[in-house]
């Protein structure tokens, strides 16, 4: 578990250099100079499926090798998507909130938020996107 953990901390490490870069990209006054909200959602969706490729191929690789058909892919991106659908939402309040109204750096806004969010994630998704079937399980007593 604690190797998987920290598997997961190190797509999450992936994620975020993805979402700072696009962040930048889109946001930056010196670059695309888009809202700033539009600009965190979307930088997010993209590491978002970094992150889910990664953790399906490295962290949760066992059980995506077991379920591999793409109906079971689907699925796990499908709840993937939905719990940090959430914690997108999450980081955009918090993005604001901090940069709006703490006048905080808008980058280092952004990783306290990335931070607080992956526990949500981690938490949720292991509990339902990588969970492995109720035949691997151990019988409770």
């Amino acid at each position: 578990m604690f190797k998987r953990y920290l598997r997961f901390g190190v797509v999450g490490a992936s994620g975020i250099v993805v979402d700072m870069a696009v962040l930048f990209l889109l946001a930056d006054p010196k670059m695309l100079a888009l809202n700033l909200s539009l600009s965190k959602a979307l930088a997010a969706e993209i590491a978002l499926v970094n992150n889910f490729v990664w953790n399906e191929l490295w962290t949760f690789r066992d059980i995506s090798a077991a379920q591999s058909h793409w109906r079971a892919r689907r699925s796990r991106f499908g709840k993937f998507n939905l719990i940090c659908l959430a914690g997108i939402g999450l980081s955009i309040l918090l993005l604001n909130v901090q940069v709006l109204f703490l006048a905080m750096n808008v980058y280092l806004a952004n990783l306290i938020a990335i931070i607080i969010v992956s526990i949500w994630n981690f938490g949720l998704n292991l509990k339902f996107s990588w969970n492995k079937p109720a035949a691997d399980k151990p019988l409770k007593a």
